[in-house]
């Protein structure tokens, strides 16, 4: 069954590895590109303000290009990059894991389609406060 496949960390490790490669390929070839990208478990510093998070899609697209692709950083885990959000070009350090990029897009043809990035299991937003953990201890269920 697929579901076993693309729910399998074996799998989205390897989807990782590849989609790593893709961008370093891309990088040295000197080519700029978009990405979509599952925001659930994508970190913004500093925090978009509410008003532009909440117009983005669950599936967004960024666009790697000029001042943005200069500030490109890939890594086994994630890619991250300088942009500017809204009317304001309110600037932020993007910070996606690499299973939660969906495409890869060259001159608005799909290069690269990553089925991981539509996992709710691995697209969780990986942001906890201190009382969901204390929440979750057993010890304290009685508190709840």
């Amino acid at each position: 069954m697929i579901q076993n496949i693309i729910e399998s960390e074996d799998y989205k490790n390897l989807v990782e590895k590849q989609i790593c490669e893709n961008i370093l390929f891309l990088l040295e070839k000197n080519q700029e590109f978009s990405i979509t990208a599952n925001i659930e478990p994508i970190t913004f510093t500093p925090e978009l303000p509410k008003v532009i998070k909440e117009q983005m899609h669950k599936f967004s697209l960024f666009i790697l290009s000029n001042y943005t692709y200069s500030t490109i950083q890939v890594d086994d885990e994630f890619l991250s990059f300088e942009a500017g959000f809204g009317n304001e070009n309110f600037g932020s350090v993007v910070k996606i894991p690499l299973h939660a990029v969906f495409q890869i897009i060259v001159d608005e043809s799909i290069l690269y389609l990553n089925s991981v990035a539509t996992v709710e299991k691995f697209n969780k937003n990986l942001k906890k406060n201190s009382f969901d953990v204390f929440k979750n201890n057993p010890n304290n269920k009685k508190f709840n």
